[in-house]
């Protein structure tokens, strides 16, 4: 699919994106070439293929909690640049 340069403009436009001239052309064949891969995927025959959320089935992604010991909080303060009756001493961010 063929992609123009004022497509391109328009969308870095809508994106709030500076684009150089220079790169109109590029990003406009990325765009085409992306937007014809899905094209080619469209043509793809899915009747009677149920919808699926993972190309592969999971069962457990996650690990069992195990307990252990953390870093202790003299040696965690000991990296900080500033302390105050012993917490972490942060700029300030809000006026």
């Amino acid at each position: 699919m063929k992609i123009t340069q004022q497509e391109v403009l328009h969308v870095a436009s809508l994106a709030r994106l500076e684009i150089d001239p220079a790169s109109v052309d590029k990003f406009a064949s990325q765009i085409g070439q992306v937007l014809e891969y899905v094209d080619t995927l469209n043509q793809v025959d899915t009747r009677g293929v149920a919808p699926t959320t993972h190309a592969i089935s999971l069962t457990n992604a996650f690990r069992d909690d195990i307990v252990k010991s953390s870093i202790d909080r003299d040696a965690a303060m000991s990296n900080a640049p500033g302390q105050e009756d012993g917490n972490f001493q942060v700029p300030k961010v809000i006026g």
